[in-house]
């Protein structure tokens, strides 16, 4: 079976498209891409269903882009093979959602107005959503997939990543419990997600019984940390938790670890999986503990074979499996879900539908009440390059 991925991304300019040839039979078959002549706008047949995924493939979050590329083109192949999205063959359209934001918003414009995509689907950062959300407002349905702030209710907009109360506030606890950790210092990238979830967590704090003794927030792509590291050591937190994205997490947990605040300072962060730790390094991660809805270390039947699925495609040295990246397989998983609960790819029917619903990914079993995504989150403490599960919480 075909599946038609085509690239729209450096810049908002097309790229000749780039189809990719599955076999039907097995996701164990060799993937192979040819390039093909063409503009960016598609046949427009209603056989076809056109999604445009918004990923980041530039900038801090950038990191994340080629798991993210590799996660959704999976899922299309898989869904393509049982026949697609009622019926229609899932054509997957790819555009960076890196840079500013004016421009990332003219690419959805763009991709609405000209090469005609039926569904807007992605993870990049929240700053993003709340421009691409007024774009697609009324015309077409958006599925954001990736950890966000929560609290999304914008008509049309599903978002089904996890929030900090269903993350933090447990592992809050859970570090204060066992650790002993009274003493918090709050730093994050400077823009709605991290903004949103210091309001969170500072309350999960106060109810947990500690303080915060520090909190700030840095530019995007920020690479010189001793000024934080100052300020983190004169106010001898206990726990540092951190909300900065992509290679910005990167630079600041390497040089946290280099001025010998690893050994002693306990960190919990967001936003992190392997994809992350494996930027960071195997010995800066001491006393690095994270939360998540999705680590490739998980052991189930539904992990096990998108592991072996994701392999198979993509070869053994493909990039690592993380959270953020992995959403996006989720996001296709949840959209088949909904359309087939709605019985239509309306963005009316398909909303009310996808409000509440079950649907099935490498997750495992993932409810959508009330528009929240409730899933097993895991707690878990790096250990050099993987992670080592502590408990679900």
């Amino acid at each position: 079976m075909l599946s038609t991925v085509s690239y729209q991304a450096y810049g908002g300019l097309p790229v000749a498209p780039l189809h990719l040839f599955r076999s039907p039979s097995s996701c164990a078959a060799d993937l192979a891409l040819t390039v093909k002549p063409g503009s960016s706008r598609r046949g427009g047949t209603d056989s076809k269903l056109r999604i445009g995924n918004f990923i980041t493939f530039s900038g801090a979050p950038g990191i994340w882009g080629p798991i993210s590329a590799n996660s959704v083109m999976l899922a299309v192949a898989e869904i393509n093979r049982r026949g697609g999205i009622r019926g229609r063959e899932v054509e997957l359209s790819m555009y960076d959602a890196g840079g500013p934001i004016d421009e990332v918003v003219r690419r959805a414009e763009r991709a609405i107005a000209f090469d005609e995509i039926d569904v807007i689907m992605g993870s990049h950062i929240s700053a993003v959503r709340l421009a691409l959300r007024k774009v697609t407002s009324g015309r077409i349905p958006y599925v954001y997939t990736p950890v966000y702030e929560g609290g999304e209710r914008t008509p049309g907009v599903m978002a089904i990543g996890e929030t900090p109360r269903a993350e933090s506030r447990p592992a809050i606890h859970w570090l204060t419990e066992v650790k002993k950790a009274q003493r918090w210092y709050l730093i994050g990238s400077d823009y709605v997600w991290p903004w949103q979830s210091h309001r969170a967590v500072k309350r999960y704090i106060k109810e947990a019984g500690g303080q915060v003794v520090g909190e700030e927030f840095v530019p995007l792509g920020e690479d010189d940390h001793e000024p934080h590291l100052a300020r983190i050591r004169a106010a001898r937190p206990d726990v540092v938790l951190i909300t900065l994205i992509g290679t910005d997490s990167i630079t600041f947990n390497r040089a946290f670890a280099e001025a010998g605040l690893a050994a002693t300072t306990l960190r919990y962060a967001g936003a992190m999986d392997e994809t992350v730790l494996l930027g960071i390094g195997p010995d800066a991660t001491e006393n690095l503990f994270c939360a998540s809805g999705y680590f490739g270390c998980v052991g189930s039947r539904a992990n096990d074979e998108f592991q072996t699925s994701y392999r198979a495609m993509f070869g053994a040295h493909a990039p690592p499996i993380g959270s953020v990246g992995q959403s996006n397989y989720e996001g296709m998983r949840f959209l088949e879900a909904a359309a087939n609960r709605a019985r239509s790819l309306s963005i009316g029917p398909l909303s009310a539908a996808a409000r509440n619903l079950v649907y099935g990914g490498a997750r495992g079993s993932v409810t959508i009440r009330d528009g929240r995504a409730e899933m097993p989150i895991y707690l878990a403490e790096a250990d050099g390059l993987d992670f080592n599960l502590i408990k679900t919480i």
